[in-house]
């Protein structure tokens, strides 16, 4: 049997073509590994880089391709829109062919160990790797970004998985671990107000958000903690934030899990909130790749009974959601199955 992992290491550098060369180079290199795209965001300065191939192997990838952005990227001048912990970001291994997700929670190990040891980067792990309830969902091992990390690393709770428990300041720190094939699934709206992107993104996101009394006091329950009000959507992450290039404000979103909440879904759930602000969505872009199922519902969706072809039923989809609005949307080169 064919055993395929897809690896989507997130690197925080999107302006410098060389530095990400050198990074994509390095991939490259290892046999029994297929480099698929390369995305750099210069507003966010950030670049998803996805690469596919034998388990062994892509642990391989990966490593080089943290070691060449532990050299070429220094995290004291970074700055951009996203969230981010360190050099090389996050590094999540997901299963797509004759691999289970434990098998991947293992190559996650290796590959922490690995960073942590000959790298002397930080490490933690998340989602299905975590090693405790508090490290699964990513947002909160970020939360206070890489300019917070030198004081949570004093904190004896946020001590690393594998590695230093002291700073690398060039490097930062690196999240790893397993998860479901998560779709980068941005929704472009009819402004250039972040604020109004962030509250639809509060609207949507599974996590809701704080729930506050009459004076805008957060609400909290019998142990001392916020309560929070839940968001319209599962398996859904999101936040607002602005794209310089195009003078449009974005709801950033990660659908975690795309068959409880696909991509049509939570587009027309950002329009139903959009409208309710005076605002439109125009459009939508898929960053790195998706798996095919998720187009093909929304053709199913925006089709009729007499539309099967699964070509037609891909460019109804990219037609509705817009996903050539800001770049010419590429079937062969965006779906993930035409590139295995």
């Amino acid at each position: 049997m064919v055993t395929i992992v897809e690896c989507v290491p997130n690197f925080s550098e999107g302006r410098d073509p060389e530095v990400i060369r050198a990074i994509t180079d390095a991939i490259r290199q290892v046999q029994g590994v297929k480099l698929l795209s390369a995305e750099m965001d210069k507003d966010y300065n950030r670049t998803v880089v996805t690469f596919i191939g034998l388990p062994d192997a892509v642990v391989e990838a990966a490593f080089r391709a943290t070691a060449v952005a532990a050299d070429r990227i220094d995290m004291t001048r970074h700055t951009g829109e996203h969230p981010r912990i360190g050099a090389t970001d996050v590094v999540p291994f997901v299963p797509v062919a004759g691999v289970t997700m434990q098998e991947c929670v293992q190559l996650a190990h290796q590959f922490g160990k690995r960073v942590g040891e000959e790298l002397k980067i930080p490490v933690y792990l998340y989602e299905e790797a975590a090693t405790c309830p508090a490290r699964r969902n990513l947002a909160d091992i970020r939360k206070g970004e890489y300019e917070g990390l030198e004081e949570k690393l004093r904190d004896p709770a946020w001590a690393p998985d594998y590695g230093p428990t002291v700073m690398n300041q060039r490097s930062g720190a690196t999240v790893t671990g397993a998860r479901m094939f998560l779709i980068a699934y941005n929704v472009n709206l009819s402004t250039n107000d972040v604020k109004m992107a962030n509250e639809i993104a509060l609207r949507i996101r599974e996590s809701g958000r704080v729930k506050r009394d009459e004076k805008g006091d957060a609400v909290l329950d019998a142990q001392g903690k916020k309560v929070m009000v839940p968001g319209t959507l599962k398996a859904v992450k999101a936040m607002g934030v602005l794209l310089e290039a195009h003078n449009i404000a974005q709801v950033s979103i990660n659908l975690v899990n795309y068959m409880v909440t696909p991509p049509h879904v939570a587009f027309e759930e950002v329009q139903k909130e959009a409208a309710t602000l005076g605002l439109t969505a125009t459009g939508s872009e898929i960053v790195g790749l998706t798996p095919k199922e998720a187009l093909l519902m929304a053709g199913r969706q925006y089709g009729s009974e007499s539309t099967t072809n699964d070509d037609a039923l891909i460019d109804l989809a990219v037609e509705k959601l817009g996903l050539s609005q800001l770049e010419s949307f590429d079937k062969k080169k965006k779906i993930i199955e035409y590139n295995l």
